[in-house]
């Protein structure tokens, strides 16, 4: 067997999942641990709020899900956590990056603070962790790391330009990274998904091609078992993506979302 694992077998190391309040997050590790993982970290802010998504991972299977304090903006904590992780429960065999936010586009507008707290979530800390996990598992040869981008960053648009650039970059780098690890036993997976139907986007109008946690963490899995780099979630946003690079500037400026 692979020493890796597949997303059919039980992964060498833990299921670690920065973000552990993350409902698509909870939904990959609920499926890994449905396909043999055994063990699950949770890594999140007020770890000892995270009842309701240790009982999700326990009733999949799960022998044992740890949690670990763990608040992405803070760059500083980002290494000690990762090594007290690998002290007390070994080198993770999955790493799902899923924290992020969505922000307030209408104050990221006129607020700069605002702006930045966005694209520090969801991009500085991203390449900060994604870089770290990368030099860890390089040194051991093996390990998956799950990033999720979004169809957001495809082509970002006026409606959530903050967000969809802080997307665009952390697509770009993830793939760039990709692209550096090929050969070293490392695996990255870059997952897409479109509008998603949960907690983050409650109150929002879906968008045409919407998701669900459940939907995308299928196809994560799916996409792990059959070794993928990139997964659209649906599959047909891979198409519009590419359509959306050819519309007029004029005419994608007044797109509402």
């Amino acid at each position: 067997m692979d020493p890796m694992g597949t997303a059919s077998e039980p992964t060498t190391g833990p299921v670690l999942l920065l973000g552990g309040r993350s409902e698509i997050g909870v939904a990959v590790a609920r499926r890994l641990v449905a396909a043999g993982a055994r063990h699950v970290v949770l890594a999140a802010r007020r770890a000892d709020d995270l009842d309701d998504e240790a009982g999700a991972l326990l009733d999949a299977g799960a022998v044992a899900v740890d949690r670990v304090e763990f608040d992405a903006d803070d760059l500083g904590s980002h290494a000690d956590v990762l090594a007290r992780v690998e002290h007390r429960h070994g080198l993770p065999g999955t790493t799902l990056v899923a924290f992020g936010v969505l922000g307030d586009q209408a104050a990221a507008e006129s607020d700069p603070a605002a702006a930045v707290a966005v694209v520090h979530t969801d991009y500085v800390a991203q390449v900060h962790v994604l870089t770290l996990l990368a030099r860890r598992y390089r040194e051991a040869g093996r390990g998956r790391i799950v990033v999720f981008s979004s169809v957001a960053g495809a082509r970002v648009r006026r409606a959530n330009y903050v967000y969809g650039s802080a997307k665009a970059g952390l697509d770009g780098f993830a793939s760039g990274l990709a692209d550096a690890l090929a050969g070293s036993g490392v695996r990255l997976l870059l997952v897409r998904p479109g509008f998603v139907v949960g907690r983050m986007t409650r109150g929002m109008s879906p968008a045409p091609l919407s998701s669900t946690p459940d939907t995308v963490a299928d196809a994560v899995v799916e996409a792990l078992a059959r070794d993928r780099e990139t997964v659209w979630v649906p599959r047909a946003l891979g198409p519009v993506a590419a359509l959306m690079q050819v519309v007029p500037r004029a005419l994608w400026r007044r797109l509402p979302r």
